[in-house]
């Protein structure tokens, strides 16, 4: 039973990295038809909802080491398995850079060293952003997405439409922090493209497991201080 949630979760985090990080790396400038920044934001949402549909039921569908971690702060998921849903979720995502990798290669002109979806700050944030900027953008978005998640999925919130709320929170994210960090807002999605880039991007990887790691925690508990009754552990079927 528990071989199937993490497989869930590496399928879920390898669709989400593979439709969001391949959407900025491939349609997002397209000459004339680019999707641009708006369709890359709604690539990523959409992956969400699309997956929570699909594995919800089966790993409570994370995606995300922040999520995880938000959702065990938070009272709403046990601690003892967050090693292995991250483990999951960090080589769903790897495989995903790799396909993405092969594809995009297939292209004149590819450069894997103009950014490849990756996260960076100062000079490597699109809008040259501080450190200091871009770790507080982190932060805050992913402090935010678990508020939401958290919210979303409990069991007095109007039931079937968790996915469709928690997509969009990412959306929004997405439309704001583009810009600031190339959102991360999850560590595993920010793994995959930079070991491929190498050089800068893992050098500056350290920051988007730590800002989004911090953010998550603090949503967690935020929100289990704000409604005292975290009902439902959302871990998808129960373990034997």
């Amino acid at each position: 039973m528990d071989m199937k949630k993490y497989a869930a979760e590496a399928i879920g985090t390898f669709w989400l990295t593979f439709a969001g990080c391949g959407s900025a790396v491939i349609a997002a400038g397209f000459p004339q038809v680019g999707i641009g920044l708006v369709g890359v934001s709604l690539a990523f949402g959409l992956s969400v909802v699309t997956m929570a549909y699909a594995i919800g039921h089966i790993s409570g569908c994370h995606l995300n080491p922040a999520v995880t971690v938000g959702l065990a702060a938070g009272g709403r998921f046990p601690a003892g398995q967050i090693l292995p849903y991250v483990i999951a979720q960090v080589c769903g995502a790897i495989v995903a850079a790799q396909l993405l990798y092969i594809i995009a290669s297939g292209a004149p002109g590819f450069d894997v060293s103009k950014g490849f979806a990756s996260n960076g700050y100062d000079a490597h944030s699109p809008g040259q952003y501080s450190l200091i900027a871009c770790f507080v953008t982190e932060v805050v978005m992913t402090m935010m997405f678990l508020f939401v998640i958290m919210g979303a999925t409990h069991g007095r919130a109007p039931a079937g439409f968790a996915p469709l709320a928690i997509g969009l929170a990412l959306v929004m994210i997405h439309l704001v922090s583009i810009p600031v960090t190339n959102t991360s807002v999850n560590p595993a999605r920010s793994t995959g493209p930079a070991l491929f880039v190498g050089g800068w991007a893992l050098s500056q990887l350290w920051m988007f497991w730590v800002a989004p790691l911090i953010g998550g925690a603090l949503g967690g508990v935020l929100y289990r201080w704000l409604s005292e009754e975290p009902t439902g552990v959302v871990a998808g079927a129960k373990t034997a």
